[in-house]
């Protein structure tokens, strides 16, 4: 016999409410590693993670349980530490790169990622290391670490040093000077500049003023050297220190090179290009960066707190759970909460990505809302960022603000950023093998006048010439500077993207599998059939539904509940009660001495119950042609009758399903634990061909399963009750996740909104990625291809390097068109609506 316990995850981790983070893994791991535990595993309880525990009682009990699930927690928390944050400082893809793989070899960093946004996310072994020194060897490195992209943001640091396990908050002194180098932010663009300017002066020198001693152009090239080479040659030397050939090395042996030939005028003209190529690729990088931090800096610094009779300004960092917060009309909301004074319309468009402003109202019980969050109604909800309309309002807050809604996707968008995709990781794999060759290769060109008849001068100078050519800069910015800004333009609309591999996989998969209830249909069933059998009166039917449904959170049951309760109006409805539910049929409760079971007709007639009447089998197969979710209700051993249903699909389904067939998605199926015959009714209402019904949430996962086998696949749920064929599919993607956090922490990708027309947004943005980094493969490759051969064959340094840096400029300008894309959907609309106006009488009146 197997029982089960459920623990909250914020009990065992207080600081990891998050089921993605490792040590969830680490604690489900050690957890089954005991003896009597069967499983340990993630689930959902009214939107909270919680683990739950199977164990053998004969082997084990209750108690142990919970205590070795306790003590594990406590000892993985005080272990393991994490932060995320940004890095200042950050120069270009491989200084990102080269800072990563610097901190990854710091004893106890259990994993380091950077990305050439600046966004970082480490973990490390308090046994082994603490924050504190981990933060000494960053600021080392020329970087500060901070909790924002902000340039003045407080420092990043876990909330507490010793026992805690959280990520970097808004915390500490903020500090009033910005870090990046000698001169600040753009330390290498005035070094760059100045490059160019000492050039400039030494070659109009040596070039137009006669008499001049040879000297003084030569130490004007030497400082340009000095000013060019200065960032070069630091990240060179710690490479090369790692045993690692980069980019910069090859310019570095290209430089040293052209002045080893007495051609300073060259080798300066190569470091000026270099260094300001990558002085504009961190400006421009700064763009996708300024639109992530544009979304921190969304919620105000302060809240107007109600003190008894007194309202009181206070920082949102101090604001409690439970406070009650003062919004005047046209301000923005600093917590989440809801709404429990005045009436008002709130554009939630910085979070949810909503066009249009939402009418909020006070919650109808007060008592109800606080002990329940979770299942407050959305026109009570309101989050941080969100902007207010003309209503004044008091709110009560349900989050600090380091967890709320907002905060919650700056921080993982941080996050997101240092996930690389498939196409980084590869490049990143090929530059590892593809400079060493480009050094072999120049040193075997070194020898070229063995062969040919030439001095070894020019020998020399087109090896050099080949490694300017054949240095992989663009290849290195091509996919990271996409990435980024498919990200932050997601995250504008009110998209989370969870890093580049769900945002890749998203542009190349053709399969969509839908969950049918609060995905496709509006959630919201209500009850279209009232069919009571063997004499019972519709009323008893009723009564005896709503007693046993009142008690269950299922949106059958709420329907059933909330159109049941309406039609009986003021009857007294018995209480039921010792409710059990039969995952995927039905549930069963005491109420007046019996045993009540309401559920699928598919529940009777299996497992030890027994099947239905003739005259109540009739019904079920009448109802069914019809479309209809059905529900049987059973009275001890009498069957009182059938409670048809019917879900009404979302307004956008329809144009949502049209939008992704026209992005090229050929495949879209609804799976469903209806009726085959009420799945096929609805999905022929939405435009979709292929429904699949009568699917248990364990068949919901073999059928995704099945999908994969044969192609890339995403499935879109709630994230919640569709976790596990979610966390099965290529990609997930959760809808309506600002008001769950279990759907904004497991999903791939999350939907901020609860609206389907996010969706094709979320598509196209994906495939125009994907595009745009095969374009910058095209471009950085190619551009390789032309150069190397070229240079062989004579092209000098100074066109090569060129061509070389306009080839990172252009891909970084290509991808951040991005920034820009806009919604399939919303184009459709506009040319449907052009195509009204040019065909409306008259401007045909006029045109004849």
């Amino acid at each position: 016999m197997t029982r089960t316990i459920r623990l909250t995850l914020a009990r065992l981790l207080p600081d990891v409410p998050r089921g993605s983070d490792a040590c969830v893994d680490r604690l489900i791991t050690s957890l089954r590693e005991r003896q009597g535990v069967f499983e340990a595993h993630l689930a959902d309880r009214d939107g909270v993670p919680v683990l739950c525990i199977h164990y053998d009682p004969d082997l084990v009990t209750l108690q142990q349980v919970r205590q070795a699930a306790l003590k594990a927690g406590v000892e993985i928390s005080e272990r393991f530490g994490h932060v995320s944050g940004w890095l200042t400082g950050l120069r270009h893809a491989r200084h990102a790169r080269t800072v990563q793989d610097a901190l990854a070899e710091q004893d106890g960093i259990v994993e380091a990622a950077v990305d050439v946004s600046g966004a970082f996310h480490l973990e490390f072994d308090r046994g082994l290391a603490s924050w504190s020194e981990i933060d000494r060897f960053i600021q080392s490195q020329g970087l500060r670490a901070t909790d924002t992209p902000s340039e003045t943001s407080a420092p990043a640091h876990p909330s507490r040093e010793e026992g805690s396990h959280e990520h970097a908050h808004m915390e500490g002194e903020k500090h009033d000077h910005a870090h990046g180098g000698l001169l600040g932010p753009n330390t290498e663009l005035i070094f760059a500049l100045a490059c160019g300017g000492l050039l400039g002066l030494g070659f109009a020198i040596e070039k137009l003023a006669a008499g001049v001693p040879a000297w003084m152009p030569l130490g004007l090239f030497i400082a340009a050297y000095g000013f060019g080479g200065f960032f070069t040659v630091r990240e060179a030397f710690e490479n090369l220190r790692r045993k690692r050939f980069e980019i910069d090395t090859l310019m570095l042996v290209a430089a040293a090179g052209a002045a080893a030939l007495g051609a300073w005028a060259e080798g300066a003209l190569l470091l000026f290009l270099f260094s300001i190529g990558h002085a504009l690729e961190h400006y421009a990088m700064g763009r996708a960066k300024r639109a992530i931090e544009a979304l921190a800096d969304l919620a105000p610094r302060t809240a107007r707190v109600r003190r008894g009779d007194q309202v009181v300004e206070l920082p949102v960092e101090e604001l409690q759970v439970g406070d009650t917060v003062v919004v005047r009309p046209n301000e923005r909301l600093p917590a989440d909460g809801f709404v429990v004074v005045g009436t008002t319309s709130i554009n939630q468009a910085p979070v949810t990505g909503e066009s249009m402003p939402v009418d909020k109202q006070p919650v109808a019980d007060l008592a109800s809302a606080r002990a329940q969050t979770a299942q407050i109604g959305s026109a009570s909800i309101v989050f941080a960022g969100t902007i207010n309309g003309a209503g004044a309002i008091e709110i009560e807050t349900t989050r600090k603000s380091s967890d709320t809604t907002l905060a919650k996707v700056v921080r993982m968008v941080t996050e997101a950023e240092t996930q690389k995709s498939p196409t980084q990781r590869f490049t990143d794999r090929f530059e590892r093998v593809f400079v060493p060759l480009v050094l072999a290769f120049a040193f075997v060109l070194l020898f070229a006048w063995v062969v040919v008849d030439e001095p070894f001068r020019d020998s020399f100078y087109r090896a050099m010439a080949v490694l300017v050519a054949a240095s992989p800069c663009a290849l290195a910015i091509a996919t990271p500077s996409a990435v980024l800004s498919g990200v932050a333009r997601a995250a504008r609309a009110g998209v989370l993207i969870k890093g580049g591999a769900p945002l890749e996989n998203l542009g190349s998969l053709n399969a969509i599998a839908f969950d049918k209830t609060g995905t496709l249909t509006e959630g919201r069933p209500r009850i279209t059939d009232i069919i009571p059998v063997r004499g019972t009166h519709e009323s008893d039917l009723l009564a005896t539904a709503v007693a046993v449904e009142r008690l269950s959170d299922h949106p059958l049951a709420e329907a059933i509940a909330r159109d049941g309760g309406e039609r009986l109006g003021e009857a007294t409805i018995a209480a039921a009660s010792d409710l059990k539910s039969l995952t995927g049929k039905g549930v069963t409760a005491q109420l007046g001495g019996d045993t009540i079971w309401i559920g699928k007709p598919e529940m009777f007639g299996a497992d030890g119950v027994a099947g239905l009447s003739d005259e109540a089998a009739m019904v079920v197969t009448q109802l069914r042609l019809q479309g209809r979710t059905l529900m049987v209700v059973r009275r001890g051993a009498r069957d009182l009758g059938v409670i048809g249903l019917l879900d009404t699909p979302r307004a956008a389904a329809r144009s949502a399903i049209t939008a992704l067939r026209s992005l090229g998605v050929q495949r879209m199926i609804m799976i469903s634990g209806d009726h085959q015959r009420a799945a096929q009714a609805i999905a022929g209402q939405i435009g979709l061909t292929e429904a699949w019904g009568d699917l248990m949430p364990e068949d919901k996962v073999d059928a995704i399963k099945r999908l994969r086998a044969e192609a890339k696949v995403a499935m879109v749920g709630d994230g919640v009750n569709d976790a596990p064929a979610m966390a099965t599919a290529t990609v997930g993607i959760a809808m309506g996740a600002a008001g769950s956090d279990v759907a904004l922490e497991t999903a791939d990708v999350a939907l901020m909104a609860d609206d389907l027309s996010h969706l094709p947004f979320t598509i196209g943005l994906s495939r125009r990625t994907r595009r745009i980094i095969l374009q910058n493969l095209v471009v950085s490759l190619g551009v390789v291809a032309f150069l190397v051969p070229a240079t062989v064959l004579g092209l000098g340094i100074g066109p090569a390097v060129a061509l070389h840096e306009g080839s990172t400029l252009l891909v970084v300008i290509n991808a951040l068109r991005l920034l820009g894309y806009r919604d399939p959907i919303s184009v459709l609309k506009r040319d449907e609506n052009l195509g009204d106006v040019a065909g409306s009488p008259v401007l045909q009146g006029k045109s004849s």
